[in-house]
């Protein structure tokens, strides 16, 4: 059933209006709550130096930080559930994560660093942070996103290859087509994802046998009614790969985390950063397993 919640890394810039906008469409798309979630530091986190700010100060800092959060909130679409919400934490990406446990998040949303490129991706500290500690999967949302009228998920485009995690990716990937009653689009990684060595031949052999047999799976998960299609992806390197492919007003392109990540944590790994270069559509970078009970 659809629903859950999504928690979003909201800060009063161009990057927390991103942020909150790909995170209002995923909670219509999806059916879920949408919590922004703004992070303050905590007094740990300053240097032993500074003096400590006078309490009316700091009344002064978290009103103003409601203020933010009500402004946001209110520029959101009416029909979705929605709050706002201040927290203290050491790291912005700590109390994001904190928050997300709290509020039972299948994703936490974040924009992409200043001085980006409009419609691309740029990881900034937060979202760095977030791809090597969180526990719940991580959107992230290009440069620009709160300027466009993507309203809903339109299609739901997987990168799949063989490494550990690839079951996992796909049952989160039907999970969010299910939810919001949009296809699957199965993208193979498979030439770039195989060792060194082998010959074209092998290389066609072995993603034309894996695409087959995913998508097989994505077919017999998904509700009738809801399509599930694979394409080949040519190009001599990942990022030619990306840039050749078509895509839709309000995709979402879902990537499982690194063979390298803890179990039930992130890591992005070197092919998802390198997709990230050449996508013009968020990324949802998923678990290589599930934590308990969790699915997108």
């Amino acid at each position: 059933m659809p629903g859950g919640s999504i928690v979003v890394g909201y800060t009063a810039t161009d990057a927390g209006a991103d942020a909150a906008a790909l995170g209002a469409r995923l909670a219509r798309s999806l059916g879920a709550q949408l919590h922004l979630v703004l992070v303050l530091p905590s007094e740990g986190t300053r240097s032993p130096s500074v003096v400590p700010p006078e309490r009316a100060y700091e009344d002064h800092i978290k009103a103003q930080a409601r203020q933010w959060l009500q402004d946001a909130i209110v520029r959101l679409p009416q029909e979705i559930a929605r709050s706002g919400h201040v927290r203290i934490a050491e790291s912005f990406a700590e109390g994001l994560i904190a928050a997300g446990e709290e509020f039972g998040a299948r994703l936490i949303v974040v924009g992409a660093a200043g001085g980006g490129i409009f419609g691309r991706h740029r990881l900034g500290s937060v979202a760095s942070e977030l791809l090597h500690s969180s526990t719940i999967p991580v959107a992230l949302a290009p440069a620009g996103t709160a300027s466009t009228d993507d309203h809903v998920i339109s299609r739901v485009t997987v990168a799949v290859g063989t490494r550990p995690g690839a079951d996992a990716l796909l049952d989160e990937a039907v999970a969010v087509a299910r939810d919001s009653g949009s296809g699957i689009r199965l993208v193979s990684l498979v030439p770039f994802d195989v060792p060194p060595g082998l010959d074209t031949g092998a290389i066609r052999l072995v993603g034309n046998a894996h695409a087959d047999e995913a998508l097989a799976k994505v077919a017999s998960a998904l509700p009738s009614g809801l399509d599930a299609s694979s394409v080949d992806a040519p190009g001599d390197s990942v990022e030619d790969a990306v840039a050749h492919l078509s895509w839709l007003p309000g995709e979402v392109v879902l990537v499982g985390s690194s063979r390298l990540a803890q179990p039930r944590r992130l890591f992005l790994g070197s092919t998802a950063a390198k997709m990230l270069h050449e996508l013009p559509v968020p990324m949802i970078v998923v678990p290589r397993t599930r934590g308990e009970g969790g699915t997108l």
